[in-house]
């Protein structure tokens, strides 16, 4: 395939990026048979894309048919316009050198001579040199090399834990590079079919193979325990399929499927059954390019990769600390004196900012960086309760919002968003859970801290809390929000446009009230001076004044049955025309005594003046500055 072909793509991408949900577009095979539902933490991770990328421009260099189909064209769109083609094409450098290979093969400049008979014992997988592994040594050695480059520097980091644990499992070592080619050896990785993880476990195989999967965490994610369980998956595939071949094959299409390939062809040969229907395409390239792998990550050199392009991560060392209750992240990291991001980062499968539940019996191991484990079990012990938080969860239902859940559990708006990893409160979803952390009754009574440091350290994550008059009740929809703003209204015409003095009911917010009268909450924000700082939500009764957009729909008035109950009259407004203010009712001439459940708008109604009027009279700046026994004057002031 060309380069001019290839930047042709992504210009196409560029300019029209396809969602990964188009119903249009063709599925790709999964790494196990089974997707599972997605969760608020797998999306938007860099691994998830990188893992995408690479997996797009494979398709686009190494599709025999070289030309745009559809499959192709939805490959290279996913990657968006922030991806271009040429920034994917960049000749970068990073490869693992690994162990000095025992022979010197020098530089390897013409593949079509080179025999792999010279190298085979230094593997133990089978490796052989076919038209397809030829091509995957071009694609990592070119277009694919920016990628490669960064697998093989995290490989060191995994490659030294995987291979014992691959080894006591009774498979080859060298089975590791099939985490390289699922995941480029990244936990944080997610698949288009929600398989996660260095091995790319989808949740069903994973919970067959042990791998626990809950609110909590995700083993699937931890590098130890989803290496055991892809071994035991591996050699599950090998003793059915009966070569190791088949058994990668059958690691990504499922080994029922590769079972029945075998049946039907009569051989155990994984090129004659791949050479033909029945395999996807990826299943095909899939023990190519893993053989591929294998070569170019133990000889870089011979395949053109210099040894200033390495950028090695350290191997992945740690401590493991035996924890009951459910521990803060920046409580370990205090104590280990690390960063709550290197606690995360030992513990990938956590999938909250604390260690999940446990018991003396069964503990939670957690790990910690190396050498640490006796001083952050002192440090532990010494921590007081007043600097500990615990952890309530809530089901999400209809209707709940982020400021009525955090004033519910006393806990704050910003701690449950970062807890949750939620960048933005309208993520909430019913039937969903929170963990919401608290304060226990004894870092209260002993006035802790825990929580405003879980808050501080919130906001300089960057998680803000949104007002709560800004906030998306959760399961509110567009059509539902017009049908909750249904407060009472008063519609009057000003120099020729419509204004609306709306009367704030139980269940509004700003949003709401925005999506019924077609504006926004800034508009509304600004038409009626609420500042942000000054404001702590809604009261019902407040009123506001809201000029209707364009697709606002007809605006219902306030029926006059409805009306006298609840003070409030449709009327026109000229313009530079003043209302004289109605006598004052029984009481001081002009004065009105304010009762409980009383509005401005309901005084501004029953004394036939403005709601403005009664504001610049007796100098209110909020309509919920209004309070039983205020007294309000209800005229204009003498001169």
């Amino acid at each position: 395939m060309s380069l001019a072909f290839l930047l042709l793509l992504l210009s196409s991408a560029a300019a029209t990026p396809v969602s990964e949900a188009s119903p249009t577009a063709p599925p790709r095979v999964p790494a196990q048979v089974g997707a599972s539902a997605a969760t608020p933490d797998d999306d938007d991770d860099p691994a998830s894309e990188e893992l995408e990328e690479m997996r797009a421009l494979e398709d686009a260099v190494l599709d025999p048919a070289a030309k745009p189909s559809p499959e192709v064209l939805r490959s290279v769109r996913a990657l968006g316009t922030a991806s271009p083609l040429r920034a994917r094409l960049e000749d970068g450098a990073e490869v693992l050198s690994g162990e000095e290979p025992v022979v010197d093969l020098g530089l390897i400049t013409d593949l079509s001579t080179f025999d792999v008979g010279a190298v085979a014992p230094q593997y133990d997988i089978p490796v052989e040199m076919q038209p397809q592994v030829a091509q995957y040594i071009q694609f990592f050695q070119g277009p694919g090399r920016k990628w490669f480059r960064k697998w093989m520097s995290r490989s060191t980091r995994y490659i030294p834990l995987m291979t014992p644990l691959l080894e006591r499992g009774g498979l080859p070592r060298d089975t590791v590079y099939l985490a390289m080619i699922e995941s480029g050896f990244s936990p944080g990785a997610t698949s288009w079919a929600r398989a996660a993880g260095p091995w790319q476990f989808i949740a069903t195989t994973g919970r067959r193979f042990g791998l626990r999967q809950d609110f909590w965490v995700d083993e699937r994610r931890d590098p130890l325990k989803a290496t055991v369980a892809a071994g035991r998956y591996l050699n599950e595939l090998h003793g059915a399929l009966g070569h190791w071949y088949l058994a990668w094959a059958g690691y990504n299409a499922g080994g029922e499927k590769l079972r029945r390939m075998v049946e039907r062809r009569g051989t155990r040969d994984f090129w004659a059954i791949s050479d033909g229907k029945g395999l996807a395409k990826e299943t095909k390239h899939y023990v190519p390019k893993l053989i591929a792998c294998a070569l170019v990550a133990k000889h870089p050199r011979a395949f053109g990769f210099s040894e200033d392009e390495f950028d090695f991560q350290q191997p992945l060392e740690f401590d493991e600390v035996p924890v009951v209750e459910p521990t803060d992240l920046d409580v370990l990291a205090r104590a280990a004196g690390t960063t709550t991001e290197r606690i995360h980062d030992l513990n990938p499968e956590l999938r909250r900012w604390c260690t999940p539940p446990a018991s003396a019996a069964r503990p939670y191991l957690v790990k910690v960086p190396s050498g640490t484990k006796d001083t952050v079990v002192a440090a532990l012990a010494r921590i007081p309760a007043s600097e500990r938080l615990t952890y309530r969860i809530h089901h999400v239902r209809k209707g709940d919002t982020l400021s009525r859940i955090a004033l519910q559990y006393r806990s704050a708006p910003e701690a449950i968003l970062q807890f949750n990893r939620l960048r933005s409160a309208k993520t909430l979803r019913i039937n969903s859970e929170l963990a919401i952390p608290v304060p226990s009754a004894r870092a209260l009574a002993e006035g802790g801290h825990g929580l405003e440091r879980q808050v501080a350290r919130a906001r300089a994550q960057g998680y803000v809390a949104p007002a709560p008059d800004e906030e998306v009740p959760a399961g509110t929809r567009t059509g539902r929000a017009r049908a909750l703003a249904q407060g009472t209204v008063k519609s009057e015409v000003v120099d020729g446009k419509t204004r609306v003095q709306y009367g704030v009911q139980s269940g509004d917010s700003l949003w709401t009230i925005a999506q019924r009268f077609n504006v926004s909450v800034e508009q509304i924000q600004t038409w009626n001076n609420l500042g942000k700082k000054a404001r702590k939500g809604l009261q019902v009764g407040t009123v506001l004044t809201v000029w209707p957009g364009p697709a606002a729909g007809p605006i219902e008035v306030t029926p006059a049955a409805v009306l006298a109950k609840a003070d409030v009259s449709a009327t026109v407004v000229q313009p530079a025309k003043t209302t004289a203010a109605a006598p004052a009712p029984a009481g001081k001439p002009g004065i009105h005594q304010v009762a409980e459940g009383e509005t401005l708008w309901s005084v501004a109604q029953q004394y036939g003046v403005s709601v403005d009027d009664l504001k610049r009279w007796n100098r209110i700046r909020h309509a919920r500055s209004l309070r039983p026994g205020l007294s309000l004057r209800v005229g204009g002031p003498p001169d």
